[in-house]
This record gives structure tokens, sequence and C-alpha cells, in this order.
């Protein structure tokens, strides 16, 4: 079977015309989609080692408190409008029209789709905005309908301060999918590292003042921030963009079609975000203690999704969304891009759901604990973690599944399996969440585990209906049960041996606890894949050692 995937260069080119041809793709191509995914992942872990650090000095300043409950229930707003618009719209509905045209050639008609993108998108951050601030008693409704009294007056105010904020991130997002257009891709996965400096350096220098004072301030350099998060990417968007115009033309097809596939993306790209906001809601009836828990834990949780899935997402979507040819020579092209990502994500998003399993604790006290955040919140956190751990395969595998549908310009099938995932967590969420719990007089611990291993049930629903409907398309994409036995069998001997390790260490010396762990549990994983002759292990290795000797 032949095959052509056309990448176009990363500068703006001008216009030409190019013709399908039925050659394979070249080694080249498997590099370049290959060094994407690793500049992705690169700018993701400096991205999050700043978040890290933002979430650590908060830790220190607020600990697992009331008052960091509200905190983080309010900064959810920003988090989930920019989360959905950079990860989900721009990524699904912008970046595969804008990929295509690129690929045919067609590159005034790209920067022209850009330019209406961005007038769109700054319209819809101003209503965004002001429909905000007006209506925030509502939406705490929405957000964390279980707080009551002062806390939920002062989340009130923090999510007012926080809208102009969000409005900002959603332009960055816009910047996000042109540079990822052009392969661009560690500029735009870095950028956070802007709005996470702005918010350590205001703990620090306002860490001493009354806690309401403390995430007041807090708030104002989360604003500030996301305008540098901005800031930083757009003078080399605009030298990719040399004739850009801001405006607001409906007319062309390609517009009509981001357009037209907007409203699906946004529910079924960012199913991952409304099922935490979910999550949070829930959690709410809980007390903000709860909400607080439960954000550390997503904060730990989402690090291999984000590592690795995204990366591998963000980088394969514009080559998917680049193959041109016949209708069965797109579906090869496709398959052999999915099986290859697949095996990525698979080999280093299991060894983390069985270390978020039997070595939650040790994570979250070696990350947090110092200052306010004691070593029960740790214990706390790792129960949230262990849910977490129930679907965190299915998130990640089905991540790139989705990315295949929209390569195809088809965002209704995810939409409606995502449409099922929401209402799955809600259902379930409740029910292991609240009821169980309070009809058998279960702690607090066990209410954040059934939450978040509900999601996770959910996601493997979604993951199953979404592998069988693209399997209806363009053939099996599924991975070998050997390989998948092989990986949980080798994760779960090298959790034991870690697990055992920390019981006789003890948990006196956190920081040490977990970089003892960690390291004897990845290598007895590297070493354990290594020995079954798994090819993402010999590559990792490899990488590793080159890395070394520089």
């Amino acid at each position: 079977m032949l095959v052509r995937i056309r990448i176009s260069p990363p500068a703006v080119a001008k216009r030409r015309v190019t013709s399908p041809s039925t050659s394979p793709p070249s080694v080249a191509t498997e590099k370049q989609s290959f060094g994407g995914s690793s500049r992705v992942a690169v700018g993701i872990l400096i991205s999050r080692i700043t978040g890290l650090a933002r979430e650590t000095v908060m830790a220190y300043f607020l600990g697992n408190s009331t008052i960091a409950g509200i905190f983080r229930a309010a900064f959810r707003i920003p988090n989930l409008l920019s989360n959905l618009f950079g990860e989900g719209v721009l990524s699904a509905a912008f970046i595969t029209m804008y990929s295509k045209l690129r690929a045919r050639g067609e590159d005034e008609e790209a920067e022209h789709l850009a330019a209406a993108v961005f007038g769109v998108l700054a319209t819809i951050s101003a209503a965004i905005v002001l429909i905000g601030v007006l209506c925030t008693p509502w939406i705490i409704d929405l957000i964390a309908a279980g707080f009551k009294g002062e806390d939920r007056l002062l989340t009130i105010r923090l999510v007012r301060i926080l809208f102009p904020g969000a409005g900002l991130l959603v332009m960055s997002a816009w910047c996000l999918g042109v540079l990822n257009s052009h392969r661009r891709f560690f500029l735009s996965y870095t950028a956070p590292v802007a709005m996470n400096a702005t918010m350590i350096a205001a703990l620090l220098f306002f860490g001493g003042s009354a806690p309401v004072a403390v995430v007041t301030y807090l708030s104002w350099a989360c604003v500030l921030g996301s305008g540098l998060q901005f800031l930083v990417q757009l003078p080399q968007v605009l030298q990719l963009l040399p004739h850009f115009r801001p405006n607001l033309d409906f007319q062309s097809e390609p517009i009509r079609v981001v357009i037209r596939n907007f409203g699906p993306v946004f529910v079924s790209r960012g199913v991952v975000q409304i099922s935490a906001y979910i999550d949070q809601l829930i959690s709410s009836f809980l007390g903000p203690i709860a909400v607080s828990t439960l954000s550390y834990g997503q904060f730990i949780a989402t690090f291999p999704v984000s590592m690795f899935s995204m990366s591998i997402s963000a980088a394969e979507l514009p080559v998917l969304s680049s193959a041109i040819g016949t209708a069965e020579q797109v579906a090869q092209a496709l398959r052999t891009r999915l099986q290859s990502g697949l095996r990525r994500i698979a080999f280093f998003v299991v060894p983390s759901a069985m270390a978020l399993l039997l070595l939650g604790d040790t994570l979250a006290a070696g990350l947090f604990r110092m200052g306010r955040f004691h070593q029960s919140d740790a214990e706390y956190v790792w129960a949230a973690l262990a849910g977490s751990s129930v679907g965190l395969l299915a998130t990640s595998l089905g991540r790139l599944y989705s990315s295949a549908f929209y390569a195809l310009l088809d965002t209704k099938t995810p939409l409606r399996f995502a449409m099922i995932r929401v209402l799955l967590t809600t259902a379930l969420g409740w029910i292991f969440a609240l009821v169980i719990p309070h009809a058998l007089g279960l702690a607090l611990p066990w209410s954040l585990a059934g939450l978040t291993a509900s999601a996770g049930i959910a996601g493997w629903v979604e993951f199953t209906l979404l592998r069988r409907a693209l399997f209806q398309r363009i053939g099996d994409v599924s991975l070998p049960p050997a390989f998948l036995f092989k990986l949980w069998s080798i994760a779960a001997i090298a959790g034991a041996c870690g697990y055992l390790l920390k019981l006789l260490i003890g948990v006196a010396y956190p920081r040490l606890l977990v970089v003892v762990v960690v390291a004897v549990y990845g290598s007895i994983y590297l070493a354990g894949t290594a020995q079954q002759g798994i090819e993402e292990s010999k590559q990792t290795l490899a990488l590793l050692y080159r890395r070394l000797r520089r």
C-alpha cells in the first residue's frame, strides 16, 4: 500500500500547487514526527516543572486548607477555558484545516483562516470576560455549588478577578494553534512558564500576609501572567503570518468548516477538563478541603497525560491532517501513525498508572510535604490518585483516537461518545462519592477515591466506543494484548518493589524517599521491558544514553 504524507516546511512559503503522489512515507517524516513529540514533551516538562514549583510554594503557604480549596475552585475557570480552547477547539477544529491548506500549498488561504479565527476568538474572549464578571454568582453555583456563606463570597470575588485572565489565555491558545501547525512546538508549550513564574513571585512576596490577602494577590498575579503567556508567543506568530490582518470573514469554506466544528470539538476534545470540572463540582459538597485535595491529586495525575498523551497527540495531529491520496491511502497512513503513537503512549502511561495506585502517598509527600502541608494530607491525596489510576490509560489513548477523527474532519463521532462519558462521570461520581460513602459511613478518602475512579470507568467506556468506531472507518488500530500484558506485569513488579522499599525507608524524609523509590521503580520497569524485547524501551534507553554522553 503506497501512501504520501506531505509535511510543509515551518516557514510561510509562496502559494504553490502540489499534486498527490503515491510514494511511501519517508524516514524523515517519521523522524520529524518523533522529534515533534519530543519537543512538545520537553516544552511540557519545563512548563510542568515550573507548575510544580508553583504548587509546592502554594502548598507551603496555604497547605491543604479551606482557603486553598476556595482559590483552586476559582482558579478552575481560567484553567478550564485555556485547556478547552488550547487543547480542544484550536487543536482539532483549527489546526486540522490550517494544516490541510498548507499541505495543498494554499498558504494565503491558510493565513486568512488564521486571521479570521483570531477575530472570532477575540470577540468570544471579550464576551466571556463581560458575561463572566456580570454572572459570577450564578457561575459559582455551577463550579462550587457546595460552597456557602463566606466561602462562597470569597470565591465570587476571586473569580471576578480571574476572568480577564481567562480571555487572555484564550488568545494564547490561538498562538499555540498557529505555532503547532508550523511545527514550532517548543515555545507554545513553554509559554505557561510566564504565568507560573508570576504566581510564584506573588506567593514569595505576599505569602506572609493573611490567607485571604494571599489568594487575592495570587489571583491578580494569574491575570498578569496570562497576559505574559500570550505576549511571549505573539512575535514568533507574527513572523509566520507576515500579512496578518484580523477579520471576521465568515464567507470562505475553510472558515465555515472551522466554525461548524467549533461546538462539537469544544465538548468532545475538552472532555477531560469537563470531567475534572464535574469532579470539582461534586467534591464541593464534601467541603473546600476536599476540593483542595482533589486539585493536588489532579495536578499529579494529569502529568503523564500531558507529558506523553498530549505531546504525542499534538505532534501527530498536523501529520495526520496532512495525509493526502485516495481514501485507502489515507486510512493506511492513519493506521501506521496511530499504531506507533498508541504504543508510545501505553509504554509511558501504564507505569504511571501503577505508580499512582501503589505509590501515590510517596509522590504527594515528596512533592508537597512542607510548611502547612502534612503527611496526612499526602495520604488524602493518595486516595484521589488511586482512583485516577483506573482510567489513566483509557483517557490517554482516547485522546489520540479522537485526533484521528479530527484529521478525518469528523467531529460528531467523538462528540457523541464524549457526551456519554460526561453523563456517566456525573452519575457515577455522585453515587460513588456521595451516596455510597454516606450510606456506609465511610471517611473522606473513600469518597475521593470513588469520585476519581468513577471518571476512570466512564473514560474506559468512551475509549471502547472510539476504538470500535475508528475500526469501522479505517480498520484495526488496537494494541496487541500481549504487548499490554507485558507492560502491566512489569509495572506491577516494579511497583511492588517500590512499595516494599517505601516500607523499609519510612516517611521521615519524603524528598529522599521519592527520589529513591522513583529511581528504583523506573529502572526495574525499563530493564524489564527491554529484556522482553519491547522496542519503545530500547529507544528510551538509547535516548538516555545519548543524553548522558553529552
